[in-house]
């Protein structure tokens, strides 16, 4: 018989949580497969952390995205007031097939591996200028000046969104995620979300009057809806700001943990930086140690068990993949950064359905900034002490307010 999960005080209270969450992970896993705690914001959560556990679940077509289908109806204030459309099942993020399938099925074509790797040389060209631009003073804040604007333009360019906005989308996306709006249950309204409604309706309708077509992802999802592909209004809004809010984040927070990562082992990035080869593989590697995402949302679509703990139909789930990654039972010893090793099947991107479309982009991302990074900068390194640096808040993603760095 599934025995009852244990309880915890919040997992997330920790203020050294966001400095560093992997010891309250490790400390996690010794426990029971599943354990009852709550977010700051009041909502009871069941965390999943062991590897297998979250691998199965990532897959499991009983654990869904859209918390509606699961309890019958959007919860809190956004969802009575009707804004649950824009971070419910109107796109991938919290879809369910059919749905998912069908909006991630429009979507994929800009994202396959072959279109991503022709964009190489645009975004050598761009990880240069900018590092062109702060070369001479010897110094930079790596997100401000590398992680954040690498990113960000290459998504409005795929998108189509005018180059000079790039910095509201910044502001909007910082607020939305700190607020915990890609992954809250219960959420307060956020200007922010407003604000970026109301840019993209304005988008869409400014591309309308235009003609609409074009070689840009709005072109194309917009041709879709006009082809009669089943693209409401909705959906097409929603699955916008979706990409520009994702597609940049996640890269963000890659390359600035990366970095730091490879900072606070000189080892580990001389071998990168004397053998640029590898550079590929340990990506890979970055990307399960550093996690850019740390966890993901599920929902229990009917009563079930998670390694024996009974999950009662609606519990909200929160998949700890970056738990996962650190597991010794998946590498033994994970919280240690090895450049050198092949890494399989981790977590970062999920596994099942719903693994990153943006995969093929963000590590192709991933690989020319560190590259360039290390060839145009050889002797970088931390321009402040270690506890001095500031994470963002937010549970969902994980990444550095800022990086000062000299070379």
């Amino acid at each position: 018989m599934p025995r009852r999960a244990a309880t915890a005080t919040s997992v997330f209270a920790s203020p050294s949580y966001h400095a560093n969450p992997y010891p309250v992970f490790a400390e996690l896993r010794t426990g029971a497969p599943a354990t009852r705690t709550t977010l700051p914001n009041g909502t009871e959560v069941f965390v999943v952390t062991r590897y297998a556990d979250v691998e199965a679940a990532l897959k499991d077509a009983r654990l869904i995205k859209n918390i509606t289908s699961a309890r019958g109806r959007p919860s809190g204030l956004l969802g009575r007031l009707g804004f649950a459309q824009y971070f419910g099942n109107s796109n991938m993020l919290k879809a369910d097939p059919p749905e998912h399938t069908r909006l991630r099925g429009l979507v994929s074509k800009a994202f396959t591996p072959k279109l991503i790797n022709q964009m190489r040389g645009d975004i050598q060209a761009l990880a240069d200028r900018l590092l062109d631009a702060v070369e001479p003073a010897g110094k930079m804040d790596l997100i401000a000046d590398f992680a954040f604007p690498l990113p960000i333009t290459v998504i409005t360019r795929l998108l189509g969104v005018p180059s000079a906005d790039e910095g509201k989308f910044r502001r909007w996306s910082s607020s939305l995620v700190a607020s915990g709006a890609l992954s809250s249950e219960s959420l307060p309204l956020e200007p922010s979300l407003f604000q970026l409604v109301r840019y993209v309706r304005k988008l869409i309708r400014q591309r309308r009057a235009s003609g609409g077509a074009g070689d840009d992802l709005i072109g194309q999802l917009m041709s879709a809806q006009e082809e009669g592909q089943s693209l409401s209004d909705r959906e097409l809004l929603s699955t916008l700001i979706l990409l520009l809010i994702a597609g940049h984040e996640t890269t963000v927070n890659l390359i600035g943990n990366g970095m730091l990562a490879l900072l606070l082992a000189p080892d580990q990035l001389h071998q990168l930086r004397d053998d640029p080869a590898r550079i590929r593989g340990a990506v890979e590697e970055l990307l399960r140690f550093v996690n850019p995402v740390q966890l993901v949302n599920r929902y229990a679509a009917e009563d079930l068990d998670i390694g024996g703990v009974a999950i009662p139909r609606g519990t909200h789930l929160l998949l700890l993949i970056a738990s996962g990654n650190h597991d010794a039972a998946f590498i033994p010893d994970g919280d240690q950064l090895d450049v050198t090793r092949t890494v399989r099947q981790h977590l970062a991107f999920s596994q099942g359905i719903h693994y990153c479309l943006g995969a093929p982009l963000a590590r192709l991302e991933g690989e020319i900034a560190f590259t360039t990074l290390l060839r145009r900068l050889p002797n970088i390194r931390l321009a402040v002490a270690p506890d001095q640096l500031e994470w963002r808040p937010g549970l969902e993603l994980r990444g550095l307010q800022a990086l000062p760095v000299v070379f």
